[in-house]
């Protein structure tokens, strides 16, 4: 199997990390993709030219980070990343639909900056995106002794985690442990992991 990926992408490396979590290094090859591209090759590949991007033994391919991640975790027969023992049936789609919520809402505020010259960045989507991010923290800093956000890996502790691990300043330079000691404290446990220590994010660098 071929899983492609861009090395800055949360997403990609969401899936990234299963990979090594579920050891399947010697069963997934890992590509780096060029994305953003006028008329790059991946495109022929994946016509969404979005990651991660799985190509099956069989040359099918699948999309999305979720999917990806589920696919993966399933190929030894016991996938582990939906569950969550002892919690209520739905605590752990809660917290998963609140971190990817979170994940989501970061990545349009950091492409504002990372990918749109200063001059033509939007003001609104910014002061929008900057408000749902810090309200979303202060929800998870009371939320982070959880026991779902503290057993073994699933899914919403690993989109938690791609959110924030890495990326201590968010877009335009927001601290946003300072305040937040406890959910800081808990990113940089699971940051320890050697899935999450090895895929760490490259520093961005804006127009």
């Amino acid at each position: 199997m071929k899983l492609y990926i861009t090395p800055g992408s949360p997403y990609a490396r969401m899936a990234r990390v299963v990979v090594q979590e579920k050891k399947l290094e010697d069963r997934v090859e890992i590509i780096e993709a060029q994305t953003r591209t006028e008329n790059s090759p991946y495109y022929e590949i994946n016509p969404s030219g979005r990651v991660p991007y799985l190509v099956l033994d069989d040359g099918s391919g699948l999309e999305e980070s979720a999917l990806v991640c589920r696919y993966l975790d399933a190929l030894d027969g016991a996938p582990t990343l939906d569950s969550a023992p002892d919690a209520p049936d739905w605590e752990l789609p809660r917290l998963e639909a609140m971190a990817r919520s979170l994940l989501d809402g970061i990545g349009v505020w950091s492409r504002e900056f990372v990918y749109r010259p200063a001059e033509i960045r939007s003001d609104f989507i910014i002061g929008h995106e900057t408000a749902r991010a810090m309200r979303m923290l202060d929800v998870f800093e009371r939320e982070i002794d959880n026991p779902v956000l503290n057993g073994p890996l699933n899914m919403a502790q690993l989109t938690l985690a791609c959110a924030l691990h890495g990326r201590d300043l968010l877009a335009g330079g927001v601290d946003w442990r300072g305040d937040r000691p406890k959910l800081a404290a808990w990113v940089d446990r699971i940051g320890e992991r050697r899935s999450f220590a090895s895929t760490k994010p490259p520093p961005r660098k804006p127009h």
